[in-house]
């Protein structure tokens, strides 16, 4: 009776190690099939305007790639939403100044003219907001269409968000995903960093609430 209650726990502890194993084994797989589901484009050859979405902690991928499409000629100006977040010290200014002007100041960098950048009046919470400041500034403006620029791990909601704030409108809406591991980490090693984790399992949380809320 004893050998027998034995050799069941041994059956028991192996069944639990090879569970343990195969999780191993899968995970990296399930994590990076769940962060590239999250990445869409929209494509759109040419547009009015190139619409780089607020992010502070990834606004320099976004505006090298805001840059980069500019310079292909896929838009004549770029627009920038302010989120009103102030970034860190800067001693050369002698204040914290906000992202949305870091951005500008890494478009100038990287070659676009100052009278080629906007910042769309009004400050945003949220990729709501942003949506619903830039339906009035597109109609104010009479834009007929717009490229929409933001990390690759947003676009699927960002995307949706456009779309719905849009429906009612006859403007264009095409968006292009930054291609994450410059300051997005790879699909394959998301989990292994922070800010993966507020990105990825994060932007699930985020749809969710959009989808009931919007």
């Amino acid at each position: 009776m004893k050998w027998r209650s034995q050799s069941s726990l041994t059956k028991k502890i192996l069944r639990c190690c090879g569970l343990a194993l195969l999780i191993l084994i899968t995970a990296p797989f399930v994590a990076w099939v769940a962060a590239e589901a999250l990445i869409v484009r929209a494509d759109l050859e040419h547009a009015d305007a190139l619409v780089v979405l607020g992010g502070s902690s990834t606004y320099r991928e976004r505006t090298s790639r805001a840059a980069q499409l500019f310079s292909e000629g896929r838009a004549s100006r770029i627009l920038l939403t302010n989120d009103n977040v102030q970034s860190g010290y800067s001693a050369k200014e002698d204040r914290n100044p906000l992202f949305v002007e870091l951005a500008f100041d890494e478009l100038r960098r990287r070659g676009v003219p100052a009278d080629k950048i906007e910042i769309v009046p009004g400050t945003v919470s949220s990729t709501y907001d942003e949506a619903v400041r830039l339906r009035e500034y597109a109609d104010e403006k009479k834009l007929r269409s717009i490229l929409i620029v933001t990390s690759a791990y947003q676009s699927r909601r960002a995307l949706w968000t456009m779309r719905r704030a849009f429906r009612a409108s006859n403007i264009d809406i095409g968006l292009e995903p930054v291609e994450p591991g410059e300051q997005s980490p790879q699909s394959m090693t998301w989990w292994r960093y922070r800010l993966g984790w507020q990105m990825v399992p994060g932007e699930y949380v985020k749809i969710a609430y959009y989808r009931l809320k919007y």
